[in-house]
C-alpha cells in the first residue's frame, strides 16, 4: 500500500473522494491535508498551500476522527490530550477544537473542529551530505538537528539513524510520537536499520534511560527535545559515556539557548555539532560545539 492509500484509508468518505483526483505522483509533493468545518480543504505541497473547492462538514471530521481512532476514542486518550493521533506509517493526525480540561490538564475534547495530517515520508539518502561532518572513524558525534517545525528534522533524524544503523552502531531510538520509526503494535514500518532498537509511545525522557539500561547502544536518539526531564536524561546518556543524536524546536542556536531546559545542556558545549535547517529539506548550516561554522550552503 503506497501512501495516499494508507492515509486514504483513515479518511470520511466525503474527505477521501476529494483525493481520487490526486495521483500517486503528485501526491508525493504533500506534506499536509488541513481539514476546517466549513473551510476549503487545504493541501500543503512544494512549500505552497493548494485550496480545494471541498469544504468538509462536521459530519466529514466526526467521520475522519472515528476512522483515524479505529471508533475507540479511549484507546486514544493519552494521545489526543497531547493533541495528535499517530496513524501507522508515522503519519502524524494534529487536531483543534474545544477541550474539556480536569486539574490543569486536558482530560477529553468535546468538540474537534479542524484536523491537519502531517505527512510521514522516508527520504533515503537526504542524510549523506551531513555525514562526514557528525561521523569521525566509525563514531558519532553528539549532534542536535535544530530548526523550526515543518523544515524536516525529523525525516533527516530517521536517515540518520537508518544509515547509521546500517552501517555498524547499535541504535536506542526513543519515539515518544511514533513519527521515526512508524511502530504499528511495536513493529517499525519505516525504515531504521538493522541495529536500531525502539521504544515506542514512551516520555522521551523515560524511553532514553531504559535504552541505556537495557540495550547497550554506541547512538540513542530522540526526536524533539524540550523539557527539564529530557535535559536530565540527556545528562545520563552523555554521562554514560553514549552518544546522542536528537532534535529540537529553533531557528538556530540563539533560539535552543532561549530555552532555559536546553541551554543549561547546550551552553556546557556537550553537543560537538548542530545542523541547522531553516526551510523545508535546506541545510543552513553545521556548526562545531563552540559554535563556529564547519559548513554554510550559502543559499
Amino acid at each position: 500500500m503506497n501512501i495516499k492509500e494508507n492515509i486514504r484509508a483513515f479518511l470520511g468518505t466525503g474527505v477521501a473522494r476529494r483525493l481520487d483526483g490526486i495521483s500517486t505522483a503528485e501526491f508525493e509533493k504533500i506534506s499536509e491535508i488541513r481539514l476546517r468545518t466549513g473551510k476549503p480543504m487545504i493541501l500543503r505541497s512544494s512549500g505552497r498551500d493548494i485550496l480545494n473547492e471541498f469544504s468538509p462538514t462536521a459530519e466529514d471530521i466526526r467521520e475522519t476522527m472515528e476512522r483515524i481512532s479505529q471508533y475507540s476514542f479511549y484507546a486514544f486518550e493519552a494521545e489526543l490530550s497531547m493533541g495528535y493521533i499517530t496513524l501507522p506509517g508515522g503519519h502524524r493526525v494534529g487536531v483543534s477544537g474545544q477541550v474539556v480540561i480536569e486539574n490543569g490538564a486536558v482530560r477529553a475534547w468535546r468538540y474537534i473542529s479542524g484536523l491537519n495530517i502531517r505527512v510521514a515520508r522516508s527520504i533515503f539518502g537526504c542524510a549523506d551530505f551531513v555525514l562526514p561532518f557528525i561521523l569521525e572513524n566509525g563514531k558519532m558525534k553528539h549532534t542536535m538537528i535544530v530548526s523550526p517545525p515543518g523544515c524536516g528534522k525529523t525525516t533527516l533524524l530517521r536517515d540518520i539513524v537508518r544509515q547509521i544503523s546500517d552501517g555498524g552502531l547499535t541504535v536506542g531510538l526513543a519515539d515518544e510520537r511514533s513519527e521515526i520509526a512508524g511502530c504499528f503494535r511495536g513493529i517499525a514500518q519505516n525504515d531504521i536499520g538493522i541495529r536500531t532498537d525502539v521504544i515506542d509511545c514512551c516520555p522521551k525522557s523515560i524511553a532514553m534511560v531504559m535504552l541505556l539500561r537495557g540495550m547497550s547502544p554506541d547512538v540513542i536518539a530522540a526526536d524533539e527535545l524540550g523539557g527539564e526531564q529530557d535535559a536530565r536524561a540527556v545528562d545520563a546518556v552523555l554521562n554514560a559515556g553514549v552518544k546522542l543524536l536528537c532534535t529540537a524546536h529553533g531557528r538556530d542556536i540563539a533560539g535552543i539557548m532561549a530555552n532555559p531546559s536546553l541551554s543549561a545542556v547546550v551552553s556546557r558545549k556537550l553537543f560537538e555539532r548542530f545542523v541547522v535547517l531553516d526551510k523545508p529539506g535546506h541545510i543552513a548550516g553545521v556548526y562545531c560545539g563552540d559554535g563556529i561554522l564547519c559548513y554554510n550552503k550559502g543559499v
